[in-house]
């Protein structure tokens, strides 16, 4: 690599160079990850709240970042959910709720207009219903209605972008599901995923040199990649969270795929185009808290990417249980899709044909 360009990579060592392209502090969010699972979660300990009747089946209503916590906690705790849990990102229910159904409506900015649809359909169905927002028309909703609701005091998103509130999204269901008895997590839970981010950061804040700073070499390997994210089981909804944060952050195309649905399909699925061994790098989250069977149909599948000459790079993690293991990938992959976004001078927090297309659908 010659001298222009290791200096044009430095820039992800300096936080004075990163803030001024990070002009809306995206850094600051990914920082306080620790801090927004730890309001989340004592906040939502400390709301009262309760349901008339033990709910037959759960279903989220969100889009985009607002979702994301739904999909994480739907994989986190399959174990432990003994009713359906299901995930709308769209504008109506599905025909089985009802009086027994507990419908959670998750908008950050509390104006989107797929849950807003969601919001009047659960009057006509009787459902329970309880809120995550920061405010808008669905906190006035919530009022308006007595839903039960974790209204999220911003303080720990300086960026103010819903993806990166995953702290809030993610310790805001588990806590509200934790308060209604509908899953079990301990305190000393929490410490450990705040033990866990805390570590992490360690390891991929900026102040740790490209050498040791795993997220700071990962973004060089993905400077014009497509990153591909493979994980299983637990992990899955970590994948997804990754992958939404490099579309919007890094402007990057992602994709994430899951551990064993990939292997009946996917791997005759990359011998066309050509390009496919240029354009992809494929990403291997490897967990000894997997499955037996899921541990080696990761390591084959790797093997078969490197049979059709695609880079596959493996990542192990290593804190000891699922959730630590959620948050340690969810941390850095932030810092990776962040550096990645810097080292091509993008703004992370515009979204511009987002923001577009927004605009366009209400004229």
């Amino acid at each position: 690599m010659n001298n222009s360009k290791k200096t044009q990579l430095r820039i992800i060592d300096s936080k004075d160079k990163i803030s001024k392209i990070d002009k809306k502090n995206v850094l600051g969010s990914i920082e306080a990850l620790a801090d927004q699972i730890r309001q989340a979660w004592n906040t939502t300990q400390n709301l009262d709240i309760s349901l008339t009747t033990t709910p037959t089946n759960i279903t989220v209503a969100g889009m985009g970042g607002s979702a994301l916590g739904a999909d994480v906690v739907k994989h986190a705790f399959k174990d432990q959910l003994k009713i359906p849990f299901n995930i709308i990102n769209d504008y109506t229910l599905p025909a089985y709720i009802n009086s027994k159904s507990l419908v959670i409506l998750s908008s950050y900015s509390g104006d989107t207009e797929e849950v807003l649809s969601c919001a009047d359909q659960v009057k006509e169905n009787n459902a329970q219903v309880l809120v995550i927002t920061q405010g808008g028309k669905l906190a006035e909703v919530a009022q308006e209605n007595n839903y039960g609701s974790y209204i999220i005091e911003t303080e720990h998103n300086p960026s103010n972008q819903p993806r990166m509130a995953i702290g809030y999204a993610v310790a805001g269901l588990m806590g509200l599901l934790n308060k209604i008895k509908l899953i079990t997590i301990k305190q000393a839970e929490i410490e450990e995923i705040i033990k866990t981010i805390l570590f992490t950061m360690q390891k991929c804040g900026v102040e740790e040199g490209t050498e040791d700073n795993p997220a700071k070499t990962l973004s060089y390997n993905l400077i014009d990649r497509k990153p591909n994210l493979v994980a299983a089981e637990f992990l899955t909804g970590a994948a997804h969270v990754a992958s939404n944060q490099f579309n919007e952050n890094a402007k990057t195309f992602a994709n994430f795929y899951q551990i064993p649905e990939i292997n009946h399909h996917l791997l005759e699925g990359l011998r066309l185009p050509k390009s496919n061994k240029l354009d992809n790098i494929f990403l291997f989250f490897n967990s000894k808290l997997y499955h037996e069977k899921n541990q080696k149909r990761m390591q084959l599948t790797q093997e078969a990417m490197g049979m059709q000459n695609i880079e596959a790079l493996k990542i192990e993690l290593e804190s000891e249980t699922k959730l630590t293991q959620i948050f340690e990938l969810i941390t850095l992959m932030a810092y990776t899709n962040f550096y990645l976004s810097i080292l091509l001078k993008i703004n992370p927090s515009e979204i511009p044909m987002v923001d577009w297309f927004k605009k366009q659908l209400t004229q």
